[in-house]
């Protein structure tokens, strides 16, 4: 296995900057099971109680239709769907067990589900963050910017989103020009916005022009996803479900999380709040295999709690690393892969962002999770999309990779030989073993300064964060642009125009 390291070079060439090399990750340790038997089969009772007795809104008539013709009890009064535990359970064996997202480039395939594990950028932020231009609204040139580092960074498997909004460009017709740069800056996987119906249809049909496939070979692939997030407690909005209709009539992947904040929008006990965010998660999953049987589903957990003094949402706490390996037993327990993420409470790249993201990282890897959401640039509970946040992350995300692979042993490895030719007192540095291998022997890190204190100050002293800035400018220097058929181009391009002319998504 390839370790991270500096790159060869010859006289008058930069380095550039060590990462590791793109690879798809398996998790080859057995999850945490925090939960008994008994206690994961309360809470999965809990949760078909609610949904028999309280049901779930769903707040769009077509949905209501396709409810009522698959056997749910529908109230039209209320907006209510309740369903009986033999149809929740006969809809969500439907949904595959494991699938594969492919990309424009082959090579950026994701596989999701299994031993599968997968690192997202971060999604959605209103505002973006670096420490010489500061905190500031969402551009689109921040958003291209993020999304040019995103391509370069190898341990980010995917576009989770838009790493930022562009609140400076028009909401009907954002999309199309969002999608359109998601396709032309990287080659990677990217997700589309459950936001209405048009925002899906167009950024599906781009998705079809990027990779040039038909329409019918687009349903028979899963080229792009979407995140559908429950309006807790137990109501899906229109936009949502109409999202939901055109990605699962598409056979389109879906990620259903419940947004399940223990004292707010979810009872204050663990146990109570994993009830709901079960029930809610079923509720949407059924109601997908209900407009097409063996739609790929993720079963998304993001269940945290709030700061009780002052409301605030709060992550990377001892009760969202909980409730995250529930999670990730409860999407077990359905044989469904599992989303979780990445994230933080901190206004500022410091200790808190780091160890907060930690634990949120180890919960989401140590509990099974199969894609993980926001696994770089989340800052200030999702409101900041930062660029030093980035970096950060991703040597965070280097180093759980490197974790999860399996330490080798075999006779080389053993190295006995190595042992007896240094012997007793003796030292490995110039050990034939050592030399054949020292170049690649250990993890060489992204951020991390590993030198003397004497040295390090000698040198400016420079903290995480500044060095951050540092490798962040560096990678997007080096940035290019990802080939692609000038043919394809020219199709989105035209397809875009004519969006544009036509008034884009009504609002």
């Amino acid at each position: 296995m390839k370790k991270g390291r500096p790159a060869k070079r010859t006289r008058g060439q930069p380095v550039k900057v060590a990462q590791l090399p793109w690879r798809r990750i398996i998790n080859p340790y057995p999850p945490v099971e925090l939960l008994s038997v008994d206690e994961l089969e309360h809470i999965h009772s809990a949760a078909l109680e609610i949904l028999e007795c309280d049901g779930v809104e769903f707040l769009l008539e077509e949905a209501l239709d396709i409810l009522q013709a698959a056997g749910a009890e529908v109230d039209r009064h209320s907006k209510r769907a309740r369903f009986e535990p033999g149809l929740i359970l006969e809809s969500i064996a439907k949904a595959p067990r494991e699938f594969v997202i492919r990309a424009r480039n082959p090579k950026r395939d994701i596989a999701l589900g299994r031993k599968n594990i997968n690192f997202a950028t971060v999604a959605s932020a209103p505002n973006t963050s670096d420490r010489e231009r500061g905190r500031r609204p969402g551009t689109f040139a921040d958003f291209e910017e993020l999304l040019r580092l995103a391509q370069m960074i190898n341990v980010v498997h995917t576009i989770g989103g838009y790493p930022v909004e562009p609140t400076d460009l028009p909401a009907t017709t954002r999309h199309l020009d969002c999608v359109r740069s998601m396709i032309l800056l990287s080659d990677k996987t990217f997700r589309l916005y459950a936001l209405g119906r048009a925002r899906i249809t167009d950024g599906l049909e781009m998705a079809r022009i990027s990779r040039g496939l038909s329409r019918e070979e687009m349903i028979r692939e899963v080229c792009v996803y979407t995140n559908i997030n429950v309006n807790s407690p137990l109501r899906i909005d229109g936009p949502m479900l109409a999202g939901l209709i055109e990605m699962a009539t598409h056979n389109q992947a879906i990620i259903i999380t419940p947004f399940t904040l223990c004292g707010a929008m979810a009872p204050v006990t663990l146990a109570g709040a994993l009830a709901q965010q079960n029930a809610e998660a079923l509720a949407a999953i059924t109601f997908a295999q209900m407009v097409r049987p063996g739609t790929p589903i993720v079963y998304g957990g993001f269940t945290s709690n709030v700061d009780m003094k002052s409301g605030a949402p709060a992550f990377g706490t001892p009760e969202n690393v909980k409730a995250t390996l529930a999670s990730g037993q409860l999407a077990r327990r359905y044989d469904l892969p599992f989303r979780a993420s990445n994230t933080n409470s901190s206004n500022t790249v410091d200790a808190q962002a780091t160890y907060e993201s930690l634990f949120s990282l180890w919960a989401a890897v140590m509990g099974g999770s199969t894609f993980v959401q926001h696994g770089a640039g989340w800052l200030e509970g999702g409101l900041v999309a930062s660029f030093e946040k980035m970096i950060l992350d991703a040597e965070l995300l280097q180093n759980f990779a490197e974790i999860l692979v399996p330490i080798r042993v075999d006779s080389e490895t053993l190295a006995l030989d190595a042992i007896r030719e240094v012997g007793p007192g003796g030292h490995f540095f110039g050990a034939s073993h050592t030399l054949a291998r020292y170049r690649d022997a250990f993890y060489t890190p992204l951020l991390s300064d590993w030198r003397n204190y004497e040295t390090w100050r000698e040198s400016g002293a420079q903290t995480t964060d500044q060095r951050a800035t540092l490798v962040f400018k560096k990678l997007l220097a080096e940035y290019e642009p990802p080939a692609i058929d000038p043919a394809i181009v020219e199709a989105l391009d035209d397809f875009v125009a004519r969006r544009k002319d036509a008034g884009g998504a009504e609002s």
